[in-house]
C-alpha cells in the first residue's frame, strides 16, 4: 500500500517538476543570451585594443579598456536594451559595445595597421565560434539533454553573426578598413562617397544582411558544429 502511495505522489509531483524545469529554462535562456552577447562584444572590442597596443598605440590601455569586465565596455542601448528587445520579439539578437578608441597615428604600421586593428575584432569572434563549435562536436552524451549544448550553440551562432556582420565593407563596420586599405588611389572619390553616404548605405546593408545572410550563417554553423539547423 505504501508503495502505491509513493507511485501516486511521483505521478503528481513529476509533471510539476517538468513544468518548473521548463519555466526555469525559459527564464534562464534570455539571461544567458544577454551574458553571451556582453562577453562576445567585450572580447571583440578588447581584441581591437590589444592589437592596437601591440602595434604601438596604448590609447585603449591608458583608458583602462583592455579589460574583460563588460561594464567598462557597456553601451546601455547596444549591449543591453537592443539585444533584449530583439530577443523577446524575434528570438534572436545581437548587440554592440562602446568602440575601443585608438590613435592610428601612433601605429608603427601606418598603412596596414588600421586593417590589423579592425580585423582583430571579427577574428576573435571567429575563434570563439570555432572553439565552442568543436567543443560541441566533442561533447559527451551526458550533456545531450541539458542546457549546455543549447548555450554552446548560442555562443557559436552569435559569434558567427558578429564575425560575418562586422567584416562587411560599410562604415562604421570593421570590414570597411579593408576596403579603404586596398582600394587604389584612383578610386579616392569612391572612398569619399562611401564615407559621406554611410548613413544611407548602412541601413541598406542591414536589410540585405538580414534577408540574404541567414542561409550563409546557417551553413557556417553546420560546418563548425556539425549540426543542421
Amino acid at each position: 500500500m505504501e508503495n502505491g502511495k509513493c507511485k501516486i505522489i511521483v505521478l503528481i509531483v513529476y509533471p510539476k517538476l517538468v513544468i518548473l524545469a521548463s519555466t526555469m529554462e525559459g527564464l534562464l535562456l534570455p539571461i544567458f543570451y544577454i551574458i553571451i552577447i556582453l562577453y562576445s562584444v567585450t572580447i571583440h572590442e578588447v581584441s581591437h585594443g590589444l592589437m592596437a597596443n601591440s602595434l604601438g598605440d596604448s590609447t585603449a590601455k591608458n583608458l583602462g579598456r583592455l579589460s574583460l569586465n563588460p561594464i567598462k565596455h557597456l553601451d546601455p542601448f547596444g549591449s543591453v536594451l537592443l539585444p533584449f528587445l530583439l530577443y523577446i520579439t524575434t528570438g534572436f539578437a545581437f548587440g554592440y559595445a562602446k568602440p575601443v578608441p585608438y590613435n592610428p597615428n601612433n601605429l608603427v604600421d601606418r598603412r596596414y595597421g588600421p586593417v590589423k586593428v579592425a580585423v582583430a575584432g571579427p577574428a576573435s569572434n571567429l575563434i570563439l565560434a570555432l572553439l565552442f563549435g568543436f567543443s560541441l562536436r566533442l561533447m559527451p552524451d551526458v550533456f545531450s539533454s541539458s542546457l549546455v549544448p543549447e548555450l554552446f550553440g548560442m555562443i557559436v551562432m552569435l559569434n558567427l553573426v558578429l564575425a560575418v556582420f562586422n567584416m562587411f565593407p560599410v562604415p562604421p563596420l570593421d570590414g570597411h578598413w579593408l576596403l579603404m586599405a586596398f582600394l587604389p588611389d584612383r578610386l579616392n572619390a569612391l572612398k569619399v562617397y562611401i564615407y559621406k553616404n554611410s548613413f544611407i548605405l548602412f541601413p541598406i546593408f542591414l536589410v540585405i544582411f538580414m534577408v540574404f545572410m541567414s542561409p550563409v550563417i546557417n551553413k557556417l554553423f553546420k560546418l563548425v558544429t556539425g549540426i543542421e539547423l
